[in-house]
């Protein structure tokens, strides 16, 4: 018996020695999980915790995106200057709801904001209970640090991310605007600021975590911090002092010759890297209160599509050559005017010049040689080659919106659409599907892809170049070469004689064409767009431009006003570019 109850007292020993055991255990379990979860909350998770506990500015900066800035480089010393960069904006307003006594209150604040007394008391009065009222917006620092030294009941501010445009007047309708969604993050509204919307803006953060059922966050609980990606800087192709004269130049040509509108173009030929894009009027993305046309947001180079009229001479010879149809001494007979489908089309001139070259029809811009050059060609190959030349689909250079013109009528059948299409009408074009096709004359028959943007540069520091893209060969090297030869006659000897720089050989083309009635057949009486189209140095162009002005009232023909404008600004280029004189 003894040794039994003996036994008894050992087991119950032991069983009180496991489960003193197991409590220890448990105790040291509970005790390290504790520890790692504090070790967590004190170093990995500290930075999101002390985030919480940081004032909701800190917490937004952390988790909305710094937008990326556009750029554009200078060649003269290489440095990137912004063409539009971030800034605070602050808003002051009102908690009527919160003042003891908002007259009071509007009496005193009225001369600090400079607003009458009446209107702010209204403002603060006319809602019981009101909770929010905005008295200033975009305010300026030092009325916002008036009300941190100075605090008001019932007056308080905010700090919003706004767009800083620090150089006006270097084409707004290229930059574009930003106005912020419904969570206060900046959306890009056409131009630069809205093709590439997604590189600029970067990617929100996000801060998940369990809650309570009053809505508190719980300590404890699982909580992931993904803090935002900051947008990517965007460098243009555009050469800021290129772009400054560009934009100068068509603004004193629209206002010289009391023109509607005007754009400037100027592409290099071998990579098809824009280097200006100007028009004018314009609009300054920093000050918007002051637009009363929102039509003046749209890029008229990409967006707006026009006859171009006889500058399309040179792109229907460049067919003509390069199918082996005609050369520049190939000749016709110019009797003034060819009766087609009923229809009688005649030179500009009016006149009949009798037996003419390929190159003096380039040179008088005679309508009716390229006519007969079309006719050479047939319907069918005018139009391929036509397409070939990127005309009727968009350019692809990323800004919107963008134009594809108008070649349907080189469909329909009759013989007359083709006819006027050689000569640049019943068909539209916009100024950059110009600009590229004759930068294919200019870079030996091979079509560039417009490019706006040189490089993408992001937050962790990698740098994207943009590499110039092939997109066809419309013609020959050998029949580029040729054509610009005939088009260096149209310079030397033809309409364009203003577009010339003394020293180089410049190859181009005018063009004064109808402006068709928006409502009905028929051209408007008295209305032209005069443009000019070019290259130089010819054997070697450095760049390809186009001068386009708008129903200039003071000027009948292109050479009178895009040809000198053309030709001043060719000048500079050549200069700047350091091109030495060849002739």
């Amino acid at each position: 018996m003894h040794y039994g109850v003996a036994r008894l007292e050992r087991d119950d020993g032991r069983k009180t020695d496991f489960r003193f055991l197991m409590l220890t255990v448990g105790v040291c379990v509970l005790f390290a999980v504790m520890g790692l979860r504090l070790a967590k909350l004190q170093i990995a998770d500290r930075q999101m915790y002390q985030l919480l506990a940081s004032d909701q500015h800190d917490l937004q900066s952390r988790l909305m995106p710094t937008r990326g800035r556009i750029l554009i480089r200078d060649r003269t010393d290489g440095k990137a200057y912004p063409l539009a960069a971030n800034r605070d904006s602050w808003t002051l307003y009102a908690v009527p709801k919160d003042m003891d006594d908002p007259v009071k209150t509007a009496h005193e604040l009225a001369p600090v904001l400079g607003m009458p007394d009446v209107d702010l008391v209204t403002k603060l009065t006319a809602k019981k209970d009101d909770p929010y009222e905005v008295l200033v917006k975009d305010a300026p620092i030092d009325l916002i640090k008036r009300f941190r030294e100075q605090p008001m009941r019932g007056i308080g501010y905010s700090r919003q991310p706004a767009r800083l445009y620090p150089e006006p007047g270097m084409g707004g309708q290229v930059i574009g605007l930003v106005t912020p969604d419904d969570k206060g993050q900046l959306t890009g509204r056409y131009g630069v600021e809205n093709a590439f919307q997604e590189v600029l803006a970067g990617k929100p953060g996000m801060l998940e975590g369990e809650k309570d059922a009053q809505g508190r966050r719980l300590v404890f609980a699982t909580n992931n911090l993904r803090e935002a990606v900051n947008g990517a800087d965007v460098v243009l192709t555009l050469d800021r002092s290129i772009q400054f004269q560009a934009c100068e130049h068509v603004k004193q040509g629209v206002l010289e010759y009391a023109a509607d509108g005007g754009s400037i173009v100027v592409m290099e030929p071998q990579t098809g890297a824009v280097l200006a894009m100007c028009s004018y009027p314009d609009f300054d993305p920093a000050n918007l209160k002051e637009i009363s046309d929102v039509g003046v947001f749209n890029n008229p180079v990409t967006f707006v599509s026009y006859e171009p009229g006889s500058i399309f001479k040179g792109i229907t010879m460049a067919a003509g050559v390069d199918a082996g149809k005609v050369g520049p001494k190939t000749t016709y007979v110019d009797k003034g005017e060819e009766n087609i489908d009923d229809h009688t089309i005649r030179n500009s001139d009016l006149k009949a010049h009798g037996v003419q070259t390929m190159t003096q029809v380039l040179e008088l811009s005679l309508n009716t040689g390229s006519i007969f050059v079309q006719r050479q060609l047939g319907k069918k190959s005018f139009r391929e080659y036509v397409k070939a030349f990127g005309f009727g689909q968009k350019t692809g250079i990323g800004l919107t919106p963008e134009s594809a013109g108008d070649i349907s009528p080189l469909d329909r059948k009759g013989d007359v659409f083709a006819a006027t299409a050689s000569y640049g009408q019943g068909i539209t074009v916009t100024p950059l599907q110009m600009t590229s096709a004759f930068a294919a004359l200019a870079n030996q028959g091979t079509l560039m892809r417009p490019n706006i943007v040189a490089e993408t540069i992001y937050p962790d520091g990698r740098t994207v170049k943009t590499e110039p893209e092939k997109v066809g060969q419309p013609i020959s090297a050998r029949a580029a070469h040729v054509v610009s030869g005939m088009l260096v006659s149209v310079i030397e000897n033809g309409h364009g004689q203003k577009a010339g720089v003394p020293g180089y050989w410049v190859a181009g083309k005018t063009g004064t064409a109808q402006v068709p009635k928006k409502n009905g057949p028929g051209y408007e009486d008295g209305k032209v767009i005069a443009s000019l189209i070019g290259f130089a140095p010819a054997d070697n162009p450095k760049f390809v431009m186009l001068v386009k002005f708008d129903n200039p009232r003071k000027a009948q023909w292109a050479e009178s006003c895009a040809a000198p404008v053309w030709g001043d600004m060719a000048k500079f280029l050549l200069q700047y570019l350091g091109v030495k004189p060849n002739r």
